[in-house]
């Protein structure tokens, strides 16, 4: 089964299939998600079976809004889906865009609904194997020391928000 996804087509807001939209670099809606827990982010690690960017580090959950799908009911069905987490609320933070070559000849060209929340003392999470080979909790330093580090064992969205928009996605939360 095809996935479709919100892409614009020659300024128009259509359907396509997720993988046609990568493989030609078209303008596209995206979620991502960033977990919190105090100086800490969540990360994930993305399962080696994913067709772009497998085995890199990532934010905690992005992904591509369904056709017509809200971007707040899309942050909470794939944090569901990818890492089994359920005991969250995603609060929006800011919509950016973005173009950048993930591998594979594919282009991932997003409009990126950016959503943080807050694990409280109920946090759980179960991760999808499919989804997610790993996920830890990382002070942002160290987020941003590994970065500097290792830059190619992250996603290229994930360097992006951390070196262009992390004082409008975190704000003071994470001083």
């Amino acid at each position: 089964m095809s996935i479709m996804i919100p892409a614009w087509v020659d300024g128009t807001l259509v359907p396509v299939e997720k993988l046609e939209a990568h493989k030609k670099g078209l303008r596209h809606k995206a979620v991502s998600v960033f977990v919190l827990r105090g100086s800490e982010m969540l990360l994930q690690r993305r399962a080696l079976g994913k067709y772009h960017t497998p085995g890199l580090w990532a934010n905690t959950c992005c992904t591509h809004p369904d056709w017509d799908e809200a971007p707040e009911v899309c942050a909470l069905r794939r944090l569901d889906e990818e890492l089994g987490i359920t005991c969250v609320t995603p609060e929006f933070r800011q919509n950016l865009e973005y173009r950048a070559d993930v591998g594979g000849d594919l282009i991932e060209h997003e409009v990126v609904d950016v959503f943080v929340a807050h694990a409280g003392d109920d946090f759980t999470m179960a991760l999808n194997p499919e989804e997610v080979m790993e996920a830890e909790w990382v002070d942002h330093h160290e987020v941003r020391r590994r970065i500097d580090a290792n830059p190619d064992s992250f996603t290229p969205w994930m360097r992006i928000y951390m070196d262009q928009h992390a004082d409008a996605i975190f704000g003071n939360e994470l001083a």
